[in-house]
């Protein structure tokens, strides 16, 4: 490969980007990983608009109350919606020691300039106790 040659960047690549970002506790980077216009949704229903409020919101994240905190996401879906956007499903969630797969995530990703980035993120805490009833209810899940 030659200097000219670069590696296209992957949506799971952006992930990866984005888990490091939060394991290192760098809000900047973590907002990085998101359009200048991004939404963002975090389970209890607060809701930041735009990479600065996203960067500003996590700076407390990462040095109070989730300081030293983990990621851990797998990815159960990927669905293109045209060449440069896709929506992704994560499930997921945050820890020190042991870190429970918890929540649900809906990414809307964009590739700008080669670049994927998320313009849309939504964070939803899982339910056991809801899960256990959907279940009771409709067996076919």
């Amino acid at each position: 490969m030659d200097a000219t040659t670069t590696t296209p960047d992957t949506i799971e690549a952006a992930l990866a980007r984005l888990s490091a970002a939060w394991d290192a506790g760098d809000a900047a980077a973590y907002a990085r990983e998101f359009t200048t216009d991004a939404t963002y949704v975090i389970y209890a229903g607060i809701v930041y608009e735009g990479r600065d409020a996203i960067e500003r919101g996590h700076v407390p994240v990462f040095e109070q109350w989730q300081k030293g905190s983990r990621m851990r996401m797998r990815v159960r879906s990927i669905r293109h919606l045209g060449d440069d956007v896709a929506v992704v499903l994560t499930e997921g969630g945050i820890g020190t020691r042991r870190i429970p797969i918890d929540k649900v995530q809906t990414f809307t990703m964009v590739r700008r300039d080669g670049r994927w980035q998320c313009a849309a993120f939504q964070n939803t805490k899982k339910n056991r106790l809801f899960i256990r009833m959907n279940r009771i209810f409709d067996p076919t899940r």
